[in-house]
């Protein structure tokens, strides 16, 4: 038997055990997807509306989000503290912000009760800063979620961007680009001007 149909045959067999699998831990937590389809949509909405109470009551009291600037908050407490600082205290960064987020694959259940589960999906985010225009970022977020009696809650949430690629990168060489044409411009005029007045010595 060749190689090419040993690998297609043992890729067959592999397909054959998964799939099963897969197929009844869909059909044994399904409410459980639905719990957390909830979640997503009740964060996204909170963000949105700036309703930072309403983002928290998705979160266990503990729970842990590293923010896109690497920020860390740990608790309800010190969630509250980052969005103030960003968004509503006086020195804030931000008047606002909003997300379109979307579900990646399915969410991974965990542990012998398969009440730990792992997600993950796409974020398109507007951002309105105080000292500039609105600008756009394509991010990536990645949750845990565990279950307590009946009711799912986010214990970590993990939020991410392209920090080589994204819109403020472009815009950023698009600025060296023109500050660096303009340095040549202002170095070529001074010198053509200097170079005149030293003649206009010399002729003197």
């Amino acid at each position: 038997m060749s190689t090419t149909l040993r690998l297609l045959r043992s890729l067959t067999l592999a397909a054959l055990l998964w799939s099963p699998t897969m197929t009844a831990q869909n059909e044994l937590h399904q409410e459980d997807r639905q719990a957390l389809l909830k979640i997503l949509n009740e964060v996204e909405k909170a963000i949105n509306a700036q309703d930072i109470d309403g983002l928290v009551a998705q979160m266990r009291p503990d729970c842990t989000v590293t923010w896109w600037n690497a920020e860390i908050s740990r608790g309800h407490d010190e969630i509250r503290a980052y969005y103030r600082k960003m968004v509503k205290d006086p020195g804030r960064y931000i008047t606002r912000y909003t997300t379109q987020a979307k579900l990646g694959d399915h969410a991974r259940f965990l542990g012998p009760a398969g009440d730990v589960a792992v997600a993950d999906g796409s974020m398109e985010d507007e951002f309105f800063p105080v000292i500039r225009g609105p600008f756009r970022l394509n991010s990536r977020w990645s949750t845990t979620a565990a279950k307590s009696g009946d009711e799912w809650k986010i214990v970590s949430l993990h939020l991410s961007s392209n920090v080589f690629t994204n819109q403020l990168i472009t815009e950023l060489t698009q600025a060296l680009w023109y500050a660096g044409g303009a340095g040549l411009v202002i170095g070529g005029l001074a010198g053509w001007f200097l170079g005149r007045r030293r003649r206009q010595r010399l002729n003197a």
